[in-house]
């Protein structure tokens, strides 16, 4: 497979050396000589001297017949144009960027940028799943959509332990899938469904609701 990569520094070193290691064929476009420089050094002629916004640049590197293309400088607006220039103009079918500032995921995605990927949310999602009193989980986020799984801890002292799910006004868009409960079988929750101290339940919601769902579900 045909990848180019943008940016040079410490992502792009280490993705071009992991891909290649596994047989792809991998161009990186930096604009540094001194970086280029290093990869002849270590890696062989894998990168090219360029800019990888520039139409002409991206020609010259045979873009057109990449199968993915990496955008992963650590200027989130280079990326952004360089993924919109690849995509549009010619036609790569995937593109992948790397978002410096979580705020601009959202962006990324509504420009069309198949696959943006922030670091700290990453990390935030596993900070998550490490911390036990940290009520919601996100599972799976369907960008386009604006629609995710979520997990939903009942926490002790949670307004909603002891209440049924009827009584808990939640947003209409966000459906309780399933109730995971010590000890017993998961089990689809209903509207008479008791909630508990330590169930957990996964939820389809917005990411306009999640706010709402979580402060229903786990806010005390």
């Amino acid at each position: 497979m045909y990848i180019i990569i943008i940016g040079g520094g410490s992502v792009g070193y280490h993705l071009c050396k992991a891909l290649l290691k596994e047989k792809h064929e991998v161009l990186v476009l930096d604009r540094d000589a001194t970086k280029c420089e290093n990869f002849e050094d270590e890696l062989g002629s894998v990168c090219v001297r360029g800019d990888g916004c520039e139409v002409t640049t991206l020609a010259e590197a045979g873009v057109s017949r990449a199968e993915v293309f990496i955008a992963a400088t650590d200027e989130d607006e280079d990326n952004l144009v360089a993924c919109q220039v690849a995509k549009h103009k010619f036609g790569v079918p995937r593109t992948i960027a790397r978002v410096n500032d979580p705020k601009n995921e959202e962006i990324f995605r509504k420009l069309g940028v198949d696959c943006p990927i922030s670091v700290t949310n990453l990390i935030l999602e596993h900070i998550e799943e490490k911390i036990p009193t940290h009520p919601l989980i996100h599972l799976l986020t369907m960008g386009e959509e604006k629609m995710e799984i979520v997990e939903v801890k009942i926490l002790e002292g949670s307004k909603s332990a002891g209440k049924s799910v009827k009584e808990l006004s939640l947003p209409s868009d966000s459906i309780l899938a399933l109730l995971i409960r010590n000890g017993q079988k998961p089990q689809v929750p209903t509207a008479d469904t008791i909630l508990e101290v330590n169930d957990r339940i996964i939820a389809l919601t917005t990411t306009d609701s999640e706010q709402t769902l979580q402060e229903k579900l786990a806010s005390d």
